[in-house]
């Protein structure tokens, strides 16, 4: 078939597979140009490994420590006449790659918030890994069934306390309005920590420390954003916000219960970039436009494998990582420039709808989102006939 993209709002409802297994090769050559990871991990687990950071970490892994890895996503196989998901394609192309390149690499497709998968992965680890020295939590999701009590759980994006109003930018009609935000309530704050919060990252440490399977000196890390004050509404004075507090709260109890493999547990605050989850946010379109305007202007503008890899470089396996007051790894700090903070909020209060192409990089954050689902990748003939089906042979 030929494959063109086809959006609904925040959501691209196809994916590209030559464009995914480009975009993969892209990140690969990107870690292979850089210098290796100096005492980076060997065996590695990515929970959320299909997309995004996830992703672009066991790329880092394999392709920059020469790691095995372990991943776990949650994604939608192809049809004759349908095609899989973007995060389908990926892993199946990461998998290709590291075999090829002579490493172990092996996916598990299923829901990561359940029991049956997190002893699945143990199984696997046992018998193709021995045990594993990195763990890296980065599942985005919507909602969360808890495995003991069977109960669904739904996040919002809502601030807490009073409504907030700022401006919003309709990515289909380029429309620049006010968008006002009615405050979450008390059980919506909750549900959104269930979903988001450090709770899952909990019990995955723990079963894989009961099992066994963690190495001596492991660490694992969550991934998170923090934004500055354009962004702290919706973010860090907001629902998402108080399950980010969770994470902080798992990182320090997960600390506790790792000493006795002199285990390390850290959040990793991350850049603000278009992702499946960012694209859904509102005030995020326009902020991430004039950021990248602004970024790409300075020659900060990073990407997620840029950033992966320094997270992995100046972060998890140096002698002297970047953390801040509460533990955390920084990798944001391009983004939190107080200059670059400026500008921003010089062209958010400038920008119109008239003049949205020509201040903000628009048509680059719509690249970047379309690239997510292998559109517009560098190289690819999107012409051409192509099957939808990908032999994935995932576990």
């Amino acid at each position: 078939m030929i494959i063109k993209p086809k959006v609904r709002g925040f959501i691209c409802i196809n994916a590209h597979p030559t464009g995914c297994a480009a975009n993969v090769q892209s990140q690969i050559q990107y870690v292979k140009a850089q210098s290796a990871v100096e005492g980076g991990p060997k065996k590695v687990l990515v929970i959320g490994c299909s997309t995004g950071y996830g992703l672009a970490s066991r790329i880092t892994s394999a392709f920059g420590s020469g790691a095995d890895t372990l991943g776990i996503c949650f994604e939608k196989p192809a049809t004759e006449r349908k095609t899989g998901s973007a995060g389908f394609y990926n892993a199946a192309a990461f998998d290709e790659a590291a075999q090829s390149a002579g490493l172990y690499s092996k996916t598990i497709n299923g829901d990561a918030f359940s029991h049956e998968i997190k002893a699945k992965t143990i199984e696997e680890i046992k018998a193709s890994m021995g045990q594993v020295d990195l763990v890296v939590y980065s599942l985005a999701s919507p909602r969360r069934t808890d495995p003991d009590t069977g109960e669904t759980y739904s996040s919002v994006l809502k601030p807490i306390g009073q409504p907030y109003t700022s401006k919003n930018l309709n990515t289909d009609t380029l429309k620049i309005s006010d968008i006002t935000i009615e405050p979450a309530s008390e059980e919506e704050i909750a549900n959104t920590v269930k979903v988001m919060g450090g709770q899952d990252w909990e019990l995955w440490m723990n079963a894989l420390l009961d099992a066994g399977v963690l190495a001596t000196g492991c660490k694992t890390v969550a991934y998170t954003y923090l934004g500055d004050k354009l962004t702290w509404p919706i973010y860090g004075k907001a629902t998402i916000g108080k399950a980010k507090e969770d994470l902080d709260r798992a990182a320090k109890a997960l600390n506790a219960s790792l000493a006795g493999v002199s285990g390390q547990a850290n959040v990793a605050v991350l850049k603000a970039l278009v992702t499946q989850a960012s694209s859904a946010i509102p005030v995020m379109p326009l902020y991430l436009s004039i950021l990248y305007k602004v970024m790409k202007e300075e020659g900060t503008h990073e990407g997620c494998i840029e950033q992966a890899h320094r997270l992995f470089t100046e972060g998890l396996y140096t002698s002297a990582p970047r953390l801040d007051s509460d533990n955390r790894f920084r990798v944001d700090n391009y983004e939190l420039q107080a200059s670059t903070q400026a500008k921003v909020e010089v062209l958010w209060d400038a920008v119109t709808e008239e003049n949205l192409l020509e201040i903000t990089d628009f048509k680059g954050h719509h690249s970047a989102f379309l690239n997510l689902f292998g559109f517009e990748a560098e190289g690819v003939d999107y012409d051409a006939d192509v099957s939808p089906m990908v032999d994935a042979q995932f576990i």
